[in-house]
């Protein structure tokens, strides 16, 4: 705020200043118009002049705005360690069950599945489990250690082989990056290719998954985002091909038979069939539903023994493996048309239906009119 302060009694601020000529009478009116331009006053004591009087030192502006940003630092840095320890924390999680699921994969012991039962383990002993030869729960066990130990080493800002924080957390973006492109992908191949069956294992690794992914995503922001969207791509693009490289290279046919040979035997079906078995079979047979299946498959001698031995000669049933079995043999090119890739598997008015399926299942997807 302006103060005035007068030639003849300035104020004790050091914002004096002196008049040391005096004004002639002949000027007085230009000497008006200039106070009046200038804002200066007169009075009994002399020509007073507004002078805005600053108090000596630095300025006022000046602290807080370093202050605000030495807090806006400190806030960003708080909020990138709980990141990092966040994902540190569900990292470990992702770690100590993968690590559950590679030991049972390694000693072939049956998983305890508190959601999906049978199914559960099906699932997690199929072909999907193996990519390239290597199980899938040890790649995840190593994906998982790796994302707790980066975050556990950023939140320490101690990274090995003198690697900076910034390129760490990158390490740690393109990493979840390929696990949630992996979880997506095995989201889409437990909708398509297990039909009704739940694993309550690959649904907490999903979510494990999405979690660290956006996660990373949020701590890294908009704009730094915006420059590494490309990587982010090629990496997701990356894991995408080479899971359906590996599984497209792969047999559907349980690894316990990978080194023996089976000649083709028939199975006997011992069971009556019931009247509501023989019409549904005829009813599935004049739709022209079929059931691919292996001469080998437990599960398949199970659903014809559901049928009964008059109802299962009905059935369009289409074996894969009419040779037999061994190593290097293929399936049967109408199997490998329809993409089989478990037994048994029904093909309903174009509904795949993956495993062994009730009666009444079958009915309800067939539009079997149950009177």
């Amino acid at each position: 705020m302006a103060t005035f302060a007068s030639i003849s009694a300035p104020p004790p601020f050091s914002c004096r200043r002196s008049l040391t000529h005096s004004i002639p009478c002949a000027s007085q009116g230009r000497l008006a118009f200039f106070k009046k331009s200038l804002g200066l006053g007169w009075d009994r004591r002399g020509l007073v002049l507004p002078v805005k009087c600053l108090p000596s030192g630095p300025s006022q502006d000046a602290e807080p705005e370093g202050h605000n940003s030495s807090l806006s630092e400190s806030s960003s840095s708080s909020s990138s360690d709980f990141t990092y320890k966040l994902c540190a924390g569900l990292g470990g999680i992702g770690l100590v069950e993968t690590a559950y699921l590679t030991y049972l994969k390694l000693t072939n012991s049956d998983a305890f599945c508190p959601i999906g039962g049978g199914s559960c383990g099906d699932i997690l002993n199929s072909d999907y489990a193996v990519i390239f030869g290597v199980p899938l729960p040890l790649i995840g066990m190593f994906a998982y250690g790796l994302v707790a130990s980066l975050g556990v080493q950023l939140t320490g800002k101690n990274l090995p082989f003198g690697i900076d924080e910034a390129n760490g957390r990158l390490v740690l973006l393109g990493t979840t990056t390929s696990m949630a492109a992996s979880s997506a992908y095995f989201l889409y191949i437990l909708s398509t290719k297990f039909t009704g069956a739940s694993c309550s294992y690959c649904l907490l690794s999903a979510l494990l998954s999405f979690s660290l992914f956006f996660i990373t995503q949020k701590d890294f922001g908009l704009q730094q985002i915006q420059k590494v969207v490309g990587l982010q791509l090629f990496i997701a693009g990356l894991v995408v091909l080479a899971l359906n490289s590996s599984y497209s290279s792969s047999q559907p046919v349980p690894s316990s038979l990978a080194e023996i040979e089976l000649p083709y035997f028939t199975t006997e079906i011992t069971s009556p069939s019931s009247p509501f078995a023989l019409s549904l079979a005829k009813h599935l047979q004049s739709i022209g539903a079929k059931m691919y299946g292996a001469f080998w498959c437990s599960h398949c001698l199970e659903q014809k023994q559901m049928f009964g031995s008059e109802a299962a000669k009905l059935l369009n049933y289409v074996e894969c493996f009419p040779d037999g079995y061994k190593k290097g043999n293929k399936i049967l090119k109408a199997c490998a048309d329809a993409g089989i890739e478990g037994f048994p598997t029904w093909v309903i008015n174009g509904q795949v239906l993956s495993g062994e399926q009730q009666l009444s299942e079958l009915a309800q997807a067939s539009g079997f009119d149950v009177k």
